[in-house]
């Protein structure tokens, strides 16, 4: 299985949403950056990724997106594969 690193808040509907979905899919650990209890880790997370909004889902090296841009990959079949690392 893959390693799944979020940018997260600990009150964001979509983050848990993204999470929900990726245990779904069989992933077991997840690990949560939560930018509201280190605020370093939100410039670190805009610095990657250009985005200033949670989640932010990197799987392995490879930047998803959020949220929807995860549901988004999931409907067009590019989940499993980078879940599997294939």
């Amino acid at each position: 299985m893959a390693r799944v690193t979020m940018y997260a808040t600990g009150w964001c509907p979509y983050c848990l949403r993204a999470e929900q979905m990726l245990r779904d899919k069989g992933v077991i650990e997840i690990e949560k950056l939560r930018v509201d209890l280190d605020p370093p880790l939100k410039e670190e997370m805009i610095a990657k990724t250009g985005r200033r909004t949670v989640p932010q889902i990197f799987i392995n090296d490879t930047h998803v997106g959020g949220f929807d841009d995860m549901v988004v990959l999931d409907g067009r079949g590019g989940l499993d594969p980078l879940l599997a690392g294939t």
